[in-house]
């Protein structure tokens, strides 16, 4: 009877020890966007400025500019983030299949444990504004509207 209870203790132990499938430094992110704007965005045309700048401002650019990363993919404004690196180009127009940023928050945001390093990831529903943002052309104007703001 000691036995078996100092075995359930044991695996009890060594189960608390594993690291938690959504550990505190990548917990499920809640939506930037209101219900509305995402079913705006869903529904109709992906707008730039109302629905892809805010997500990218909250949850992206604080790490992927050019001070932070140098060298690596900054999505401060479009000149930056239609760049292509050395695996690729980020954002392909039309072609979410193809681009860096969307294989990226897919893959990486939801299986690799150490991405983001810290913060929330993306929801389901902003990874589908931003894929359908960029099979609709990956629309992003130039000047302030277009430029985003780092905030840490």
């Amino acid at each position: 009877m000691k036995s078996s209870s100092a075995a359930l203790l044991l695996c009890a132990l060594l189960a608390s020890c594993s690291t938690p499938p959504d550990p505190e430094t990548k917990p499920m992110g809640e939506n930037v966007l209101s219900k509305e704007a995402i079913h705006a965005a869903k529904t109709g045309p992906v707008d730039f400025v109302a629905h892809v700048k805010p997500v990218l401002e909250r949850k992206c650019v604080m790490c992927h500019n050019r001070k932070a990363l140098p060298g690596h993919m900054s999505l401060e404004n479009r000149t930056q983030a239609m760049r292509s690196g050395a695996l690729g180009a980020y954002i392909v127009p039309g072609h979410p299949e193809n681009s860096l940023l969307i294989a990226n928050v897919h893959s990486a945001h939801q299986n690799v444990s150490v991405m983001p390093a810290v913060g929330e990831r993306l929801t389901k529903d902003e990874y589908a504004i931003l894929t359908k943002w960029v099979k609709e052309g990956a629309n992003w104007p130039a000047g302030a509207a277009g430029t985003l703001e780092i905030v840490r």
